[in-house]
Order: structure tokens, then C-alpha cells, then sequence
């Protein structure tokens, strides 16, 4: 069956980072698009980064531009969202999706960027 299994959320200070990896299985995950949305506390669920089957052009959230990095590596099944200077606003739970003409998500991983 399907699973998306998202790792490497927690605790950080503002400033620092944060890497989240989702393995994928149970489909041919470089068939698909994978991205990584986020949603906070009466928030609705928002794109945070999002990157095509073949690992091209990538598209970023405007809040998360030059901070974030989202990458694939289709040996592994795997996508990873690096988070760098990572600010408070950043606190979220953190979902990772696949996407080729139907969507999959992941259970999701807690963010909290606190002091």
C-alpha cells in the first residue's frame, strides 16, 4: 500500500535548522511530484515547497524563499525539505505529498521553533 513516512521534525531555537525526509513506497514515486505543505494551529494547510518528477524547477512559498530547499532522490524514494534560519512562524506540523493524477500524504512531522 501506499505510505509516506516523514521524519526529522522537533524542537529548534530561531535561527537554526531542520531537516525533514519523507520516504515513499508503494508506487513508483519518480512518476510523481512531491511536495511539502505545512499547517499551524487554526491555520489553514499552505504549500510550503513543491519540486516535479524529474527533480527541475522548483517552486517555494514567498515565506520561505532563500531559507528553504526542498530535493528528491528518486534512488531512494525519498524528498527531503532542508529549513534553514528557521523563525518562529515556521512552527507547524509538516506534511509531505506525492502527486501524479491523485494525491497521497504523509501523517506529518511537528515543527516548533521556539526559544
Amino acid at each position: 500500500q501506499v505510505q509516506l513516512v516523514e521524519s526529522g521534525g522537533g524542537l529548534v531555537q530561531p535561527g537554526g535548522s531542520l531537516r525533514l525526509s519523507c520516504a515513499a513506497s508503494g508506487f513508483t514515486f519518480s512518476r510523481y511530484a512531491m511536495s511539502w505543505y505545512r499547517q499551524a494551529p487554526g491555520k489553514e494547510r499552505e504549500l510550503v515547497a513543491r519540486i516535479p518528477s524529474s527533480g527541475g524547477v522548483t517552486n517555494y512559498a514567498d515565506s520561505v524563499k532563500g531559507r528553504f530547499t526542498i530535493s528528491r532522490d528518486n534512488a531512494k524514494n525519498t524528498v527531503y525539505l532542508q529549513m534553514n534560519s528557521l523563525k518562529p512562524e515556521d512552527t507547524a506540523v509538516y506534511y509531505c505529498n506525492a502527486h501524479f493524477l491523485t494525491s497521497h500524504w504523509g501523517q506529518g512531522t511537528q515543527v516548533t521553533v521556539s526559544s
